[in-house]
């Protein structure tokens, strides 16, 4: 009689354990799906006010750089995530000008992988005045990198609202990338100094307007440095990024906030972009308006994105590896 009591016990254990588990799986499942869309009309929003006339160029140390940073402190505390640092601020100095990175933390919920760090970055600042053009000489950088601003605003609304990255991630927006990384140097360092466990960094430069006959939406620099652009499209489950030879010829690898994290960690540090010489003729010009933007294709990109981001956070190992 025991004997068949206990192997009545069993059996209803393992037909309990097995529906938790089916549940938690569906319930996985269903955070998947629910993986909030960013639509174009934010993208546009976004992009609108960061390329406006009243921020002025955004160069580093001006008004209109300030009015950006408090837009993103905004849009951070409206998605709940909290500051990295006491403030959301990361000051540094700038070739004698005071300026700063804004920083936001969306912790990790797994005990141990929330240990580990993933960066989602992009440059916010630009040059400020160009040459002039029909009376305006207001370079507005929509494309260098208002752009890549909005891409991680985006994201980090997306992954915000899910609330279920196992690994923790900052959202950075850097300060002084114009002037020769200099923000993107200065945090590398300092979360050098505090000895976190970096396990990638993923950046948006440039990514307003598709690329010219290609069959992926974005190429990777650094592409044959490690296995991210493979992982990504896995991720994806599509051809997501590919290589630009472009992309190599001009080193662009170094070009951007990617490298000096990738300095300091030795670790797979990768700057996503759509600019391929060929399909925009408005670098560092006073025509890089917003209104030379396609919303269309970056919500798509970014909406291309946002689960990737989730499956980097989420992998039970440390996937993306250099070669």
């Amino acid at each position: 009689m025991i004997k068949h009591f206990f192997y009545i016990f069993i059996v209803v254990l393992f037909v309990n354990c097995k529906q938790d588990t089916t549940a938690q799986t569906s319930a996985n499942t269903s955070q998947e799906i629910t993986l909030e869309k960013t639509d174009s009309k934010y993208v546009a929003e976004i992009m609108n006010f960061l390329a406006s006339d009243e921020l002025e160029g955004r160069d580093t140390g001006s008004k209109g750089l300030e009015k950006a940073a408090e837009r993103i402190e905004e849009e951070f505390k409206k998605y709940g995530i909290p500051p990295y640092f006491d403030t959301y601020r990361d000051n540094f100095d700038a070739k004698g000008v005071a300026t700063y990175n804004v920083v936001g933390y969306l912790k990790g919920v797994d005990k141990e992988l929330s240990k580990e760090l993933v960066i989602v970055g992009a440059h916010f600042d630009h040059i400020g005045k160009g040459k002039e053009v029909n009376n305006d000489t207001i370079a507005n950088g929509a494309n260098d990198n208002a752009a890549g601003s909005t891409a991680v605003l985006a994201l980090a609304k997306q992954l915000a609202k899910l609330k279920n990255n196992k690994r923790s991630i900052l959202f950075v927006l850097f300060g002084a990338e114009e002037k020769g990384l200099l923000g993107s140097k200065h945090l590398a360092n300092v979360l050098k100094e505090k000895g976190v466990d970096l396990y990638t960094m993923v950046n948006f430069e440039m990514i307003g307007v598709p690329l010219n006959a290609k069959s992926y939406q974005a190429y990777i620099t650094g592409y044959e440095l490690s296995n991210m652009a493979d992982k990504i499209n896995e991720y994806a489950g599509s051809e997501l990024v590919g290589f630009l030879p472009k992309a190599k010829e001009y080193q662009l690898f170094k070009r951007s906030d990617n490298y000096p994290f990738y300095q300091a960690f030795k670790v797979p540090c990768q700057t996503i972009s759509t600019f391929d010489f060929t399909n925009y003729d408005y670098y560092h010009h006073v025509d890089d308006e917003a209104s030379e933007m396609d919303f269309e294709f970056m919500t798509s990109l970014i909406n291309s994105s946002a689960p990737v981001l989730m499956k980097i956070a989420n992998s039970q190992t440390k996937e993306i590896t250099l070669k």
